[in-house]
This record gives C-alpha cells, structure tokens and sequence, in this order.
C-alpha cells in the first residue's frame, strides 16, 4: 500500500468528500457542507457517520474499477500495479458513468 495518496469524491459535480491511504487503510470522509445539502453518495455510507473507515477499499470504491481485459490495458498503459486498487481509482474514475467520480488530490 502506498501511504498518503488521497482524492476528491465528487457527486454530480458536488464535493462529497475525500477518500485517502492511511497506515490503516483507507478512509472516506464527508464534508460537513456536502451534508448539510446533499444526497449520501451511497446506501453504505449513509450521514449518520462523518467517517468511513476500512482495512481494504471500500467496495462502493471498488465497483467504480475497471475490470478484466480493459483494466489490464489501463494498468500497462498507465503503469499502475494490478493490485493496486486505489492507483486505479484515483487514475481512472474521473469519467465514470454515475453520479460519483474521484478527482486525484496532488502533494500541496
């Protein structure tokens, strides 16, 4: 697991939240204005927590992978290791077919 990478989970254009590495795992977590007006980015993470957090990558995250043959292309293409999950999520989900897409957040 690489440590300290982390993105913006975007809902139909709204900041939701972040999600990150952590020694942990990985975290998700709402922003506070997001909750005030708008939608739980998933029935597994209602608002009634602020905090997600999990060993592995959530599966929510994890169905918004590619799969199969394309994500062996994407991951020769992009360089990302084929067990890297969240290399894939925060280099392939900023075009996703749903209302939630991930925007990869660099060093500041």
């Amino acid at each position: 697991m690489k440590e300290n990478r982390k993105a913006r989970v975007m809902f139909n254009n709204l900041f939701a939240g972040v999600i990150k590495e952590s020694p942990e795992g990985y975290i998700f977590t709402y922003d506070y204005d997001y909750m005030k007006k708008g939608i739980p980015i998933s029935v597994n993470f209602p608002f009634n927590k602020v905090i997600y957090q999990s060993k592995h990558l959530q599966t929510f995250f994890k169905s918004l992978l590619p799969e199969g043959w394309y994500r062996d292309i994407v991951g020769k293409k992009l360089k990302i290791d084929e067990n890297d999950d969240f290399g894939f999520l925060i280099k392939t989900c900023r075009d996703t077919i749903g209302a939630v897409w991930i925007e990869e957040i660099k060093d500041e």
